[in-house]
């Protein structure tokens, strides 16, 4: 497995069309909306592929933890999302180095069609329980453009 760098960095926010507003003037951002993405666990997603920011934000009611989570701590950072070239290893990897999946994302070709603009032919993501010992979620992902 070969790390490919940071893909992007997710960042919790109240407001998620204020936030898109913010981050495209300050940094030309483009956003994709990614809401399907999300809505199974309560967020909505926006995602600038150009400047590697994914904004997330509850759906009111939907997800009391990101709320809680925002109202505790304010607005940032939340995950960070390296890229690798095999994220089945890393997966492995991060296991070995005692880093439980929380959460496994693999989206078959029509769901990257449907959500994701068919910008990708593979996009599979592990999201780790790493909080504790790191301060914040890693992700690992594996993200072919076409």
């Amino acid at each position: 497995m070969k790390p490919q760098g940071v893909n992007r960095i997710v960042i919790a926010v109240k407001d998620l069309e204020k936030s898109k507003e913010f981050y495209s003037k300050l940094l030309g951002a483009t956003f994709h909306d990614a809401n399907g993405t999300g809505e199974p666990m309560g967020i909505n997603v926006a995602i600038s592929w150009d400047a590697g920011i994914e904004l997330i934000a509850p759906i009111p009611g939907k997800n009391v933890f990101l709320e809680q989570l925002i109202e505790q701590n304010g607005e940032g950072i939340q995950a960070v999302v390296f890229e690798v070239d095999d994220a089945d290893e890393a997966r492995d990897m991060a296991e070995s180095a005692e880093m439980n999946v929380l959460v496994p994302v693999d989206y078959s070709q029509e769901e990257i069609d449907q959500h994701l603009e068919g910008m990708f032919t593979k996009y599979k993501e592990y999201v780790l329980d790493s909080t504790a010992k790191c301060g914040y979620t890693v992700m690992l992902g594996q993200i072919e453009p076409k």
